[in-house]
């Protein structure tokens, strides 16, 4: 087996994989938020939306399989904390953003005399109808598709970036003094990449082993160089829209988060190049929604008496009816689920990743994140004083990572007790 070929195209695939709409569609919203500061916020977005996903599957070298993966907590934990992450990656926020952006960035720009409103519930009933008939057929469409979109959709980005850098797009303002970092980090939680990495990395694992690559070791050799060049591609786009978003800071442009990107390809590219990039992406977000909603069906009709079927018509009909909010409406309600389960998320990755044995110190590191993350959620979503006021005491609290402290601690603290007490 030729190593070198093997983890080009390991590489090409973890990159397809991870390359989505929210890829898109989050990067220069953050530029324009950011301004001139694009660069820290930049970092700290490349850590959630790159560093975490190729951690998550490398994790699975260690467990090699989803049932595993959390189960030093509890079996009762691990189930619940993989349903929460397929509903999260799947009908309550991941798979009806695909059909908002769908509507938002191919849709609606083609069809914008007609009545806003009308267009949208049309479009998410046909948008699921596909969806739906293409998960049961279990139809080759949506691999066809992918295979032919995405190089497309990299030229016309090759295109956007070269056009916008070298062109005449703006200047970034100056907008903030502080939190940059912070901002970046959380928002590339909405890439959801992460969580999505905890169920490729099942995918990836499985896949090693049918070409007989059965020892942990060299699968996360594998795994570190296709991840390296997935990292690259990744990185690349992000800091390139984000930049080209940075240079619109000044501009007055739509609030709405799919608007950025649609305003570059169209400062860029022009109006034809702006409705070629819309289609693009909104066909690549269909041939998501698909997988997505084999997914969920499939680790449903597992656990539940439901069928593979009877949950994926479920799935579509709730997504179709949660697209009709829009985008910014889902990542709205995201938020605060997100901010709960990142944590918690990246925890268990780098406890995978990093071999811990001891179950004490594994339990009291992820129940402390997931108390912190709570109650900060609980401060921040309600508006409870004590709650924000308590979290802000604790070192970076401040900053939006006030797990990260008492997580460190109770691990070592636990560690060293569960080590005392064993001797």
């Amino acid at each position: 087996m030729n190593k070198r070929k093997e983890v080009l195209v390991l590489g090409f695939a973890l990159f397809a994989m991870f390359f989505g709409a929210g890829n898109l569609i989050f990067p220069p919203s953050v530029g324009i938020n950011m301004g001139d500061n694009w660069l820290l916020a930049g970092l700290g977005f490349l850590l959630t939306g790159v560093g975490l996903p190729l951690l998550g599957v490398l994790a699975f070298t260690k467990v090699g399989e989803l049932e595993n993966f959390s189960t030093k907590v509890s079996k009762f934990f691990n189930n619940a904390y993989c349903s929460v992450l397929v509903l999260v990656i799947g009908p309550l926020f991941a798979i009806p953003r695909n059909g908002s952006t769908t509507i938002e960035m191919g849709v609606l720009p083609a069809l914008s005399n007609m009545d806003k409103f009308t267009v949208t519930v049309v479009s998410s009933v046909i948008f699921f109808a596909v969806t739906l008939l293409l998960v049961i057929k279990e139809s080759k469409i949506t691999d066809i598709i992918g295979k032919f979109l995405t190089p497309i959709i990299l030229i016309i980005l090759l295109a956007i970036t070269v056009l916008g850098i070298t062109g005449d797009l703006g200047t970034p303002v100056h907008k903030v003094e502080s939190g940059m970092f912070a901002f970046g980090f959380i928002q590339g939680y909405q890439t959801m990449d992460a969580l999505a990495s905890v169920l490729f990395g099942v995918v990836i694992v499985k896949g090693l082993k049918g070409k007989g690559i059965e020892d942990s070791h060299e699968q996360s050799g594998y795994l570190t160089g296709a991840g390296v060049i997935a990292a690259i591609g990744l990185g690349l786009i992000y800091f390139s829209l984000m930049y080209l978003g940075a240079r619109i800071s000044g501009v007055e442009n739509s609030a709405a988060t799919t608007a950025s990107a649609l305003y570059i390809a169209e400062a860029t590219l022009g109006s034809i190049g702006k409705m070629a990039f819309g289609i693009c992406v909104a066909a690549a977000c269909l041939t998501t929604s698909v997988g997505l909603v084999a997914l969920t069906s499939d680790w449903f009709s597992r656990i539940t008496p439901f069928s593979y079927k009877t949950i994926a018509v479920a799935t579509c009909v709730f997504s179709s009816v949660m697209a009709i909010g829009g985008v910014d409406f889902i990542i709205q309600l995201s938020v605060p689920v997100l901010c709960i389960l990142y944590p918690i998320t990246i925890v268990l990755i780098l406890f995978n990743v990093f071999g811990l044995e001891n179950e004490l110190a594994y339990k009291a590191g992820v129940y402390i994140t997931l108390l912190i993350s709570i109650v900060e959620t609980l401060g921040v979503t309600f508006k409870i004083g004590a709650f924000t006021n308590a979290v802000q005491l604790i070192p970076l609290g401040k900053d939006g990572f006030a797990w990260l402290v008492p997580c460190v601690i109770v691990t070592a603290v636990a560690f060293a007790f569960s080590r005392k007490a064993t001797k």
